[in-house]
């Protein structure tokens, strides 16, 4: 089996202030993993202050959503040229907080990824089922779906996709490592074309530090999209030793 370095990503979504900039120390004196690779993605408006804190530390910079388009009149818009001019090295698309409370389809994902690869960045392309469609016995046939729809044309070292079924974001509860494993393997089983060993998939969904051992142990999971626990800097970095 082709060896998949493991990457533990927080996603801060929209907390996070300057003064939060003491985390990046914390977290550096808290850590002793080296072999797995950490991403950060905080809010936009810190990118800037952020980029610089991480360097040398280990630490590459993410942003959480950026524009299908690659400059122009879209007030507000972030695009991934702009990302990658700032210092970012990958980009969250497609997470169901977009997908569900901004009206997100399959087809802009789609794009928004396609623009992160054309400026080099690597997108972190997230696909989830929702409770009713687990509960219906659905799971694994939506999931899929959702990505054929989703993703880009582009072979597996050039993204990552990031499982996070809806029902466990900020809920408290994660599906358990037999579920996550059964629907990533069907993600790297689905993959187009011969080269889904190489595929980075992440699980993502209430990961904490008492349940990241068990869902690394899963032959196909390759890392972690953290949400909560990333703001905690001590936390974050207990994962991240557990993980490794």
């Amino acid at each position: 089996m082709p060896t998949r370095r493991p990457l533990i990503a927080g996603n801060w979504k929209m907390n996070g202030r300057l003064k939060d900039l003491a985390w990046v120390e914390t977290f550096a004196e808290a850590v002793s993993a080296d072999n797995c690779d950490v991403l950060v993605c905080p809010p936009a408006i810190l990118l800037h202050a952020f980029a610089g804190a991480f360097q040398g530390q280990g630490i590459s910079l993410g942003a959480q959503d950026c524009s299908p388009e690659p400059d122009g009149a879209y007030t507000g818009d972030i695009s991934a040229r702009m990302l990658k001019d700032i210092g970012c090295t990958h980009v969250i698309v497609g997470h169901s907080e977009r997908r569900d409370g901004h009206g997100e389809t399959d087809a802009l994902v789609r794009r928004k990824a396609e623009a992160a690869l054309n400026e080099g960045l690597t997108p972190i392309l997230c696909v989830g089922e929702h409770l009713q469609e687990r509960e219906d016995g659905r799971a694994v046939g939506a999931v899929l779906a959702q990505l054929a729809a989703s993703l880009p044309d582009a072979d597996a070292t050039r993204l990552v996709i990031a499982y996070e079924p809806v029902w466990a974001i900020g809920t408290g509860r994660s599906a358990g490592p037999d579920e996550a494993q059964e629907m990533h393997a069907a993600i790297r089983a689905a993959w187009p074309g011969a080269d889904g060993a190489q595929l980075r998939i992440l699980y993502g969904g209430s990961v904490k530090p008492d349940n990241v051992e068990a869902l690394m142990a899963c032959a196909d999971i390759d890392g972690a999209l953290v949400g909560g626990a990333s703001l905690d800097p001590a936390s974050f970095a207990r994962l991240v030793n557990l993980s490794s």
